[in-house]
C-alpha cells in the first residue's frame, strides 16, 4: 500500500511513499499529513471470525490488510511487547458498567495510558528501520501527559535514537511530569516549555517543517522523525484496538451495530475509530466527549473552527487540553480531498478560523456527534462509578455526558478508557472526598488507594523517589537551540 498527503504534493517529495518512509519523514508536502491511499474493506464475516483471535493475532490481521512494507520477523518482534502489559493475552480488557456500555482498557501498558497501546510496537519498527538503515535518528514528540511518557518509555537506549520531549510546564499532572523527568536513558531529552500543548505541538509542526533545523541535524548524520500522532505509524495501531472491541463484544452478545465514544483532544484516537468504521467496523456514530476546551464540538455541531481570541483553559482532564487538533486533517482530507483540505488548514494557519459550508457539515456529521462537559460533571460520574465499584479517570469520565446525551438508540456502546486513575489522583480523592482541597499526587494516591483499597502500581509509586534528570524549563524560542545542544553534546 501507498500513502499520499493530505494537502496535495509541491514537487519536493515522492507523491506517493510506503508506509516505511512515512514513518520516518511524516511531515508532508505545504505542512500536510501521510495518509493510505485507500482503506482495506473488511465484512461481517471478518469480525466474526477473528472471535478465537488474541490480540496479536488480530493485529497480525489488520497490518497485512495494510501491505505495510515491514518485514514479518519485525512485526512478530514488536507485538510481542503486548506481552509485558499487565496481561499479556489481553492487553485491552473490555468491561461492562450498564447494561448496554463497556469500557475498552487501554491504559494497561507500561506507562499506563492508551498511547502504549501503539508506541510499544511503533517504537520498535522504527527502532529497527533506523538500525538497519544504518541512520541516526532524532525523534520528536510534544505531549499534553500521555505520550511523552510512551514515547520516552519505547525508545530509551535504542540504538540510532535520540529523543526529544517537550511538556506545557505546569500542563501535565505531576505523575506524568515525573514519569517523564525521572527517565535516564541516554539518548533522551525532556523540555518543559513555557507555554501550554498547542505551543508545543505547533513547535514540533514548525521543527519538522524548517529546513534550517534539518540542515544542522544533517550536519550531525541525523534525519529527523516524530512520535506524536502526526506520524501514521500511531495511527495504524490505534485502528486495530477500536476493531478488537467489537470482537470482544461479540464473545459477550451479538450485535450488529454500536456506538463508540471517545474522550478526544488530538483526534489520533477518533481518527483510528472513523478509519475502522470506514474499513468495515459497524459503529452506528462516533461520539466525540470533550472538556469545556470545546473546541471539537463547535467544529462537529456548528461547523466551525476558531481560535481566534480563544484561550486552553486548564482542567482535570489535562490531556484533552488542546486547541489544536492536528488529525482532523485527515478526516477533512478523506472527506473533502486535498484541495480543500488544504484552503481550510491556511485559513486555520494565516486566519485562526476556518468554516465548513452546509454539505460539509452534514458529511461530517454523517459519522460524528459531539458533546462537551465540565470538571464537576466528571468528578460526579467518578464517584457515581466509584459507588458502583468501577474506577474511571477524568477523561473516561467525560465519555458519560455522551453516553446520557447523544445516543438516539439504546444499542451497545463502547467508550475508551485512556488513561488509568493513579495518574490523576488528587482529582479521583476530589471526587470521592466531595472537596476540593489540593492534594499533592503522591498523598492522593496513597489516601485513595486506602479508600477504595486499590493497589498503585509500582512504577508509579517509585516515581517519588526517583532522582529528577531533566530539570530544564525554557521558553519557546529556545527550544530548537536546547535540542540542537543535545544532540551535538
Amino acid at each position: 500500500m501507498k500513502f499520499i498527503e493530505t494537502r496535495g504534493n509541491e514537487g519536493k517529495k515522492p507523491a506517493k511513499v510506503n508506509f516505511s518512509y512515512a514513518i520516518l519523514n511524516p511531515s508532508a508536502s505545504f505542512g500536510g499529513l501521510y495518509v493510505p491511499e485507500y482503506l482495506p474493506k473488511l465484512d461481517k464475516d471478518f469480525f466474526k471470525n477473528a472471535k478465537n483471535d488474541n490480540y496479536k493475532e488480530f493485529t497480525k490481521k489488520i497490518l497485512s490488510k495494510f501491505e505495510i512494507d515491514i518485514d514479518e520477523d519485525v512485526i512478530n518482534n514488536a507485538l510481542s511487547l503486548y506481552d509485558n502489559f499487565e496481561d499479556g493475552k489481553n492487553p485491552v480488557p473490555l468491561s461492562k458498567i450498564e447494561d448496554d456500555l463497556y469500557i475498552n482498557e487501554l491504559y494497561h501498558g507500561p506507562t499506563k495510558a492508551f498511547k502504549d497501546m501503539a508506541l510499544q510496537p511503533f517504537g520498535y519498527i522504527l527502532s529497527d528501520l533506523a538500525r538497519k538503515q544504518k541512520q541516526n535518528y532524532l525523534i520528536l514528540a510534544a505531549t499534553s501527559g500521555d505520550t511523552g511518557p510512551a514515547t520516552l518509555d519505547t525508545f530509551s537506549n535504542k540504538e540510532n535514537i535520540k529523543v526529544a520531549c517537550m511538556y506545557p510546564d505546569g500542563g501535565t499532572s505531576d505523575v506524568q511530569r515525573l514519569q517523564m523527568v525521572t527517565m535516564n536513558g541516554k539518548n533522551l531529552k525532556v523540555l518543559g516549555i513555557v507555554g501550554n500543548f498547542d505551543d508545543a505541538q505547533n513547535a514540533l509542526k514548525m521543527l519538522l517543517a524548517s529546513e534550517r533545523f534539518r540542515d544542522e541535524l544533517e550536519k550531525q548524520n541525523i534525519k529527523l522523525s516524530a512520535a506524536n500522532s502526526v506520524n501514521f505509524g500511531r495511527i495504524i495501531f490505534q485502528i486495530i484496538y477500536h476493531m478488537y472491541a467489537y470482537v470482544s463484544l461479540l464473545k459477550k452478545q451479538n450485535t450488529h451495530e454500536f456506538y463508540s465514544i471517545v474522550p478526544s483532544g488530538n483526534f489520533g484516537n477518533a481518527l483510528g475509530a472513523y478509519y475502522a468504521k470506514k474499513m468495515g467496523l459497524p459503529i452506528r456514530k462516533i461520539l466525540i466527549a470533550s472538556n469545556i476546551n470545546n473546541i471539537l464540538s463547535d467544529l462537529i455541531n456548528k461547523g466551525i473552527y476558531d481560535l481566534r481570541g480563544r484561550k486552553l483553559l486548564k482542567t482535570t482532564s489535562p490531556a484533552m487540553d488542546i486547541l489544536i487538533s492536528s488529525n482532523v486533517e485527515r478526516v477533512l482530507y478523506d472527506k473533502f480531498g486535498s484541495k480543500r483540505c488544504k484552503e481550510l488548514m491556511d485559513d486555520l494557519r494565516e486566519k485562526k478560523y476556518y468554516e465548513l459550508s452546509k454539505n460539509e457539515l452534514e458529511s461530517l456529521r454523517e459519522d460524528f456527534d459531539a458533546i462537551y462537559c465540565d470538571d464537576n460533571f466528571a468528578k460526579n460520574t467518578i464517584k457515581k462509578y466509584v459507588n458502583k465499584d468501577y474506577i474511571m479517570d477524568p477523561h473516561t469520565a467525560t465519555t458519560l455526558k455522551a453516553y446520557e446525551n447523544l445516543r438516539e438508540d439504546s444499542i451497545p456502546t463502547i467508550a475508551c478508557s485512556t488513561a488509568q486513575w493513579t495518574k490523576f489522583a488528587p482529582t479521583m480523592l476530589n471526587a470521592i472526598k466531595d472537596d476540593e482541597k489540593k492534594y499533592s499526587d503522591e498523598v492522593a494516591l496513597q489516601e485513595f488507594s486506602k479508600a477504595l483499597h486499590v493497589e498503585i502500581p509500582k512504577s508509579i509509586s517509585e516515581l517519588f523517589q526517583k532522582d529528577i534528570v531533566h530539570d530544564k524549563v525554557v521558553e519557546k524560542q529556545d527550544i530548537e537551540k536546547e535540542i540542537l545542544d543535545f544532540i551535538k553534546a
